[in-house]
């Protein structure tokens, strides 16, 4: 026969156990994570943003979820970063040519037109080439920042709402600038610079604010920017990436095999959004013209007047944006 005693252990017993086990469904919870984009829900890098959170959320089975908040629902394209460094947001898509120069302005040897040939080589640069990676080291370290995923936007190229044949037809135009590297190419085009976000460039256009962006062609499709513009050319000037990045005290905060798995959805899906990012942009031109848009790529006379303009001063203009040892290094490795 039980004593009192033992009884009231046995009580206690019971009672630790369920409070521990209590402890550990709530220690178990799902944690929750914020993915913000500028980017609307078509464009091309939405798409794989929202594609990286849902294998994620799936592959995760309850111990993570990433909910996505696209077309500047919370920050727009010059605040993601800064959200992701704040804590604000774990994650966000950031656009690199917006968001890295601030930071170190040698981020803008990817805005140097014809340096790189494709985007593995642009990425190579940061990753292999110690002046590449010392750049990047110190981008990341001072945005408390991590790469999950590279989803690129695309190659730029320039669009207009009036006739595109040449840098003489360019002289006079009202170009939006988003970042600094370009204000030299319209500066030598003699155009006219107007400041803007990616949210008001369909009310510039509209207005005739603007009527000349620089602009990856997948973009004027997302944003319904070729209701209005009527004419692109080529050449393509530079490879814009972008990245899904966490912040960093954040992502090291977690479990480690919640970090394995944002790390292989993010190289997984990344590759997919690569891959698929130049066909992207060729399609989208198919649909421009399809809708009555020209595209016009520069050949001969044209095109070697470009070429000597970009040569002789647009990229000078350029360089004073950077160090002159990070072009030098990026010019060498792009040439091996």
């Amino acid at each position: 026969m039980k004593t009192y005693a033992q009884t009231l252990r046995n009580l206690a017993i019971g009672t630790i156990a369920l409070s521990l086990q209590g402890s550990g469904v709530a220690a178990a919870e799902e944690i929750v994570a914020k993915l913000s984009m500028h980017w609307s829900p078509t464009h091309h890098s939405a798409a794989h943003g929202q594609l990286f959170a849902d294998t994620v959320n799936e592959r995760a089975a309850g111990k993570l979820r990433i909910e996505v908040f696209p077309s500047g629902q919370l920050f727009g394209i010059r605040e993601q970063l800064g959200a992701v460094t704040s804590g604000a947001v774990e994650m966000g898509g950031i656009v690199g040519v917006v968001s890295f120069p601030p930071i170190n302005k040698n981020y803008n040897v990817v805005s140097f037109s014809g340096l790189f040939d494709s985007y593995a080589e642009q990425r190579a640069f940061f990753t292999d080439d110690p002046v590449g990676q010392a750049v990047w080291e110190d981008i990341t370290g001072k945005s408390d920042s991590i790469l999950l995923m590279y989803n690129p936007v695309g190659p730029v190229m320039t669009f207009s709402t009036k006739e595109l044949s040449g840098i003489e037809s360019m002289s006079g135009l009202k170009a939006r600038a988003l970042i600094g590297a370009e204000r030299p190419m319209w500066e030598a085009l003699g155009a006219n610079t107007v400041s803007m976000p990616t949210r008001e460039v369909y009310t510039g256009l509209q207005t005739n604010m603007i009527d000349t962006i620089n602009s990856p062609p997948g973009s004027i499709r997302a944003y319904s920017w070729w209701e209005f513009l009527t004419h692109g050319q080529k050449p393509y000037q530079y490879f814009a990436d972008a990245y899904i990045m966490a912040n960093a005290t954040w992502f090291n905060g977690l479990p480690e095999e919640l970090q394995q798995l944002l790390m292989e959805v993010g190289a997984e899906i990344g590759q997919i959004s690569t891959d698929t990012i130049m066909q992207n942009g060729e399609e989208t031109l198919s649909e421009f013209e399809g809708r009555g848009g020209v595209v016009n790529e520069l050949t001969g006379d044209a095109k070697a007047a470009f070429d000597a303009l970009m040569r002789d001063k647009v990229r000078p203009a350029i360089a004073d944006k950077l160090d002159a040892e990070v072009l030098e290094a990026a010019q060498a490795f792009a040439a091996n």
